[in-house]
């Protein structure tokens, strides 16, 4: 999109709300001729096919003509557990005891759900829930539900336990075939920390990706988003569809009101039994952090302070 802006594109975009069909016309010049793309309508924008100095630039082979082009959102949520769990490793060493942990919808997707909400209810469209996992996890599904997303599809594999490349071949598989604007993750799951789905996904859907947003914006079919650097932030403008993941900071998520808890409970959860792929990683051995010795109180003011620094060069051995 960056070099067809350089050649003096003319080119007429969808407005979000609009009904567009799926012919437009478009010019543009290239080396001093006139050509004409056809255009498909998807997702709020008319997508050209476009010869462009000897490369072809393509557009989504997804389609949505003849309809009213709202953003379609995705948001790809998942059950870990709660931040505020005490943590028990299982008998077998590799895996959590899940007995008395209580499970929560990952918190950086609850900044997705909230991005997406946002977005419908500015533009129109469409929000769906998409997550694998065991059954269980059809509460963590209807809480996002309960947010106000509109329907969801429920990945059921009650032996799940794959790693991030079975998870996104899984999910990239059921995606594959779905039509939308933004596909939404968390930048990463609070319980393995890998940060690694979500661009996966991007990848094998071919899709355009940017991780960790601190900001989003659509319109004319194109994404403004910006992720934090040390000492600043990037900003990047991205084609739809395409794959974003989301951080702290985005947002303030909601808290569902009774009315969509109630809600909730009536809108459509398609369940679909899937078998995930075998994982590429197996955890040999799972260890909880070594504790902490308890601190020690040397006295009170300045006459404490040469207990302190003793402490700290004999034992600490800090100093």
């Amino acid at each position: 999109m960056f070099a067809v802006e350089a050649i003096d594109l003319i080119h007429r975009r969808g407005k979000v709300g609009e009904v567009c069909s799926d012919v437009d016309g478009a010019q543009f010049r290239r080396a001093g001729s006139l050509d004409t793309a056809r255009h498909d309508c998807y997702g709020g924008r008319c997508c050209s096919r476009m010869l462009l100095f000897g490369m072809v630039i393509r557009g989504s082979n997804h389609r949505r003509s003849e309809e009213v082009c709202g953003v379609k959102i995705i948001v790809c949520v998942r059950r870990v557990p709660d931040t505020e769990a005490q943590i028990k490793i299982a008998p077998d060493g590799k895996s959590l005891d899940a007995a008395d942990i209580n499970f929560i919808m990952n918190p950086y997707e609850e900044y997705a759900v909230e991005a997406a909400l946002r977005l419908r209810e500015a533009q129109g469209g469409e929000v769906v829930i998409y997550s694998l996992g065991p059954d269980e996890a059809s509460k963590e599904i209807r809480n996002a539900l309960a947010m106000g997303a509109d329907t969801a599809v429920h990945l059921v594999d009650d032996a799940y336990h794959g790693d991030s490349y079975a998870t996104a071949t899984a999910l990239a598989g059921h995606l594959r075939g779905e039509q939308f604007d933004l596909l939404l993750f968390g930048k990463t799951g609070v319980d393995d920390g890998a940060f690694s789905v979500g661009p996966m996904v991007a990848e094998l859907l071919g899709l355009p990706s940017v991780s960790s947003l601190e900001q989003l914006e659509v319109a004319n079919g194109v994404a403004h988003v910006s992720m934090p650097v040390e000492g600043g932030s990037l900003k990047f403008e991205v084609p739809l569809p395409a794959v974003f993941t989301t951080d702290k900071g985005l947002n303030e998520p909601r808290y569902p009101t009774l009315k969509g808890i109630m809600g909730a409970k009536k809108k459509k959860l398609d369940a679909r039994d899937v078998t995930t792929p075998a994982s590429k990683v197996t955890v040999t051995a799972m260890t909880l952090p070594p504790v902490r010795p308890a601190g020690k109180i040397v006295g009170k003011g300045v006459d404490a302070v040469p207990e302190l620094v003793k402490l700290l060069q004999n034992e600490a051995k800090v100093l």
